[in-house]
């Protein structure tokens, strides 16, 4: 099975071991730079490399192609991708506005393809054994959950694509998007009402030329940010959220809420943290995609720390990063999937249309009641 890659940052070389981890057979990787596209190449054993889509779709004629670029360069490569005839992976956000999201589901669903959504962290191991345990009774009911994330960025990071909407930027596109899908893996994946707010506390950002691997930009944060000859680019994107959400549940009769609460540029106090509640205990997991420890609250009233199932460890993909072991998870279901083989649902591109066009409802930022004028 011949897969093409788009992108040859972090993102792109990660679908590449991933699917080579799926047996697949990566044949070509597409970039934007002629000289950097062919270094990853070499450097990866990839025989085409090119900065021609089109060209590359042409030579390589590849099953399936994985597109690792940002998101708002994710809809014309997807787009002739599904003309073409492959499957496609694609890495969030699906594109930069809900319309093209639209679009492209129901192309692909004309075409008879299949797509991946890569929301994966509900692939994180801590992860998967709270659905486990929530499927199992372990809180019985499960009545509401929080995710709290602090992340505390750097203002200096270099302006890019991560700080302009078109781009595919913002918060709830690159993080929200891996939060909703762990909620919705856990406790349901019917989205019912959502509400939100969104903030730009960041305004703006230096500009510096040889940024290219998203993994290093921190290495290209100027030494001097009061240089008059430095320039600055102009966000327009969220930093912070704020979105409450009702998620319809097969484990309850009422409908669970949800609150996710992300402040990209604030520092944490406590840790980052996704807990389920539920009528009879609580289930607590460390970290803000919930892949640390995992705490269980039940009938003794103690919090107790539980390890990791055995099935679930053994599992685990054996690469560095929880990033990439997500990705892995993901291209080998997908992988299995196409060749016929029996495997549990993963996130389509029905996800990512769905969620693209809540992250568009939640940036209008109009859910406000005036209450100024209340006696």
């Amino acid at each position: 099975m011949k897969v093409l890659i788009a992108g040859t940052g972090f993102a792109g070389q990660g679908h590449a071991d991933a699917f080579r981890a799926a047996g697949a057979d990566v044949v070509g990787i597409v970039g934007r730079t002629p000289h950097v596209v062919q270094d990853v190449a070499a450097k990866m054993g990839i025989l085409f490399a090119g900065c021609d889509w089109q060209e590359a779709l042409d030579a390589c004629k590849p099953d399936i192609v994985s597109i690792a670029t940002p998101g708002g360069a994710h809809y014309a490569p997807i787009k002739q991708a599904i003309a073409f005839g492959c499957h496609v992976f694609c890495d969030k956000p699906m594109t930069d506005d809900s319309a093209t999201a639209i679009e492209l589901n129901a192309l692909a669903q004309a075409k008879g393809i299949k797509t991946a959504y890569a929301a994966s962290f509900r692939y994180a191991p801590s992860v998967l054994h709270a659905k486990r345990l929530v499927a199992a009774g372990a809180i019985g009911e499960p009545t509401e959950v929080e995710c709290i994330s602090h992340f505390n960025l750097e203002r200096e990071i270099p302006f890019g694509w991560s700080h302009r909407k078109k781009d595919g930027g913002g918060r709830l596109n690159n993080n929200f998007t891996h939060t909703l899908s762990i909620v919705a893996s856990v406790v349901g994946e019917k989205i019912l009402n959502i509400i939100g707010e969104v903030r730009d506390d960041l305004g703006r950002a230096p500009i510096v030329e040889g940024v290219h691997n998203f993994a290093t930009r921190r290495d290209f944060i100027p030494k001097d940010l009061n240089d008059p000859a430095l320039k600055w680019g102009i966000s327009d994107v969220e930093w912070s959220y704020t979105v409450m959400a009702q998620l319809e549940s097969p484990l309850a009769e009422k409908p669970v809420s949800v609150l996710f609460k992300h402040g990209g540029l604030v520092p944490r106090f406590h840790d980052d943290h996704i807990v389920f509640y539920g009528t009879k205990g609580a289930i607590y997991v460390k970290g803000h995609y919930g892949s640390g420890q995992l705490s269980h609250y039940g009938d003794d009233k103690t919090w107790r720390d539980l390890p990791l199932p055995a099935d679930i460890a053994a599992a685990v993909p054996d690469v560095a990063g929880e990033t990439e072991q997500c990705w892995h998870t993901l291209a080998r279901l997908f992988v299995r999937d196409i060749r016929g083989e029996a495997t549990e649902p993963y996130p389509t591109f029905a996800e990512g249309s769905q969620y693209q066009q809540i992250i568009d409802l939640i940036r209008k930022n109009d859910n406000w009641t005036d209450v100024s004028g209340l006696a």
